[in-house]
């Protein structure tokens, strides 16, 4: 299994794309996607699901509203998923995942997902790793399953460094327009940021090889909002998406 080695990856953008030539492909990568959804929605042969994962102030929010603002929202369902509820801790960990993935037409995206499950309760050490490895199993055991059923699945992880993640919780509390976003506890869980990083490589190794992760630098929105575009879009036109002929 190939081994990802976040330290040794920039979360900035390469030098060598330019940040104004990056926003028109953006924006040329929305209208595509807009033309691809309404084919997806008429067709409904498969569905797409968008796993965004990151430590907090990653940008997922923002990634998918800049992604996906051109297309209808009757073809779009976005899920936040977060500490369970205590009905949810009565089921398996997939029992509140499983009934928002996306039906056939639809695109759905999980904006953090049922890899918390193998991230934060491993962390702060609420499973074993005996555990853990289980898990991996039945995530690739899903994943799989929903593939057989025409769902389309890219998986992102949104690289922001340990530095830039502290300018952006510190303008939560400095910021009038992002208060709300403010959350004591993300300065605790950047007490555990190596123990973090460590649990993403092994889900991106026991987890990745055969839907592999999309490691997406996050540092700059330009550059992050740019490659998810471009990622979402390159994966529609790779299906045999087309419109359904006329009824007679």
């Amino acid at each position: 299994m190939e081994e990802i080695k976040l330290s040794e990856i920039s979360a900035k953008s390469p030098k060598s794309v330019d940040k104004s030539e990056a926003k028109t492909k953006k924006k040329y990568n929305r209208n595509a996607i807009r033309e691809l959804q309404t084919k997806l929605f008429a067709q409904k042969k498969y569905s797409l699901l968008v796993v965004l994962q990151g430590m907090d102030a990653a940008g997922k929010d923002g990634a998918v509203r800049e992604t996906f603002k051109e297309i209808s929202p009757s073809g779009i369902c976005v899920t936040s998923f977060k500490k369970p509820t205590e009905v949810e801790m009565g089921h398996d960990f997939l029992w509140r995942v499983h009934k928002h993935v996306p039906a056939k037409g639809m695109i759905s995206v999980f904006n953090r997902s049922h890899y918390e499950d193998v991230l934060i309760q491993r962390v702060h050490k609420w499973i074993d790793m005996e555990t853990v490895h289980q898990r991996y199993e039945h995530i690739n055991n899903f994943e799989k399953l929903l593939q057989d059923n025409g769902t389309i699945i890219i998986k992102c992880f949104l690289h922001k460094s340990k530095e830039e993640q502290l300018i952006q919780l510190n303008e939560r509390k400095t910021e009038l327009s992002k208060h709300w976003k403010h959350n004591p506890n993300d300065y605790k869980e950047r007490e555990h940021w190596d123990e973090y990083m460590e649990a993403y490589e092994d889900v991106f190794k026991y987890c990745g090889p055969e839907i592999p992760w999309n490691i997406i630098p996050s540092d700059e929105n330009w550059y992050k909002e740019y490659l998810l575009s471009e990622i979402v879009r390159e994966k529609l036109e790779s299906l045999d998406l087309e419109y359904p002929p006329l009824k007679e």
